[in-house]
């Protein structure tokens, strides 16, 4: 007791220590995948590099693959949104403009070349889910154009095919950054077409 106080622990805050470990831990395995590749990250590394105690890796996660999955899946929880603005060529501008800077970082670089060869791994299947995801996000933003008249009718995975094909081969050259003004003509090209093409209502 102290001028009529009572000395006590802090308050514990919801998470605490444990949180900020696993998140030093899932951070530094999506920097070591992101260096070394899926087929070169090393389970037994994670712990000095994210400046953690070994148990701390093994008790949260067992299994190595399960750790690299979480990793990849909280990098990638950004990219799997599309806004919607009410403008659907700034909403698939800023799209791909997300895309590129993902692609373009070493961690997307990995995750680009590690879904190429055989997809019956499952992180690898992991991977092709994300992606899979940000797709979707894409194709539900250019249905709701669609229906609010923004856009004709049209095959929302076409439109992703044809915006987001011209990302992966500027950003895979890696001949030059993509940049708004890349992203702005893809998507004026793409949606001019569309438009242009649509069968009289």
């Amino acid at each position: 007791m102290v001028d009529g106080t009572t000395d006590r622990p802090p308050a514990r805050r919801p998470g605490g220590r444990n949180a900020r470990v696993r998140a030093q831990i899932l951070a530094a395995t999506a920097e070591l995948v992101a260096r070394d590749g899926i087929g070169g990250f090393r389970y037994e590394e994670v712990a000095e590099y994210a400046g953690v105690h070994k148990t701390s890796v093994y008790r949260n996660w067992p299994d190595r693959e399960e750790l690299v999955v979480e990793a990849l899946l909280r990098y990638a929880e950004g990219l799997a949104s599309v806004a919607d603005t009410g403008d659907i060529h700034r909403d698939l501008s800023d799209f791909l403009l997300a895309l590129a800077g993902g692609l373009e970082t070493p961690f997307g670089r990995t995750l680009e070349q590690a879904i190429q060869p055989a997809r019956q791994h499952t992180t690898v299947q992991a991977l092709t889910r994300i992606l899979d995801q940000r797709v979707a996000a894409m194709r539900g933003r250019v249905d709701t154009a669609v229906e609010r008249g923004e856009l004709p009718p049209v095959d929302s995975s076409f439109l992703g095919e044809m915006i987001s094909g011209p990302v992966h081969l500027i950003v895979n050259r890696g001949m030059r950054p993509f940049t708004r003004t890349d992203a702005e003509r893809i998507v004026g090209v793409v949606l001019a077409g569309i438009r242009a093409t649509a069968p009289p209502t």
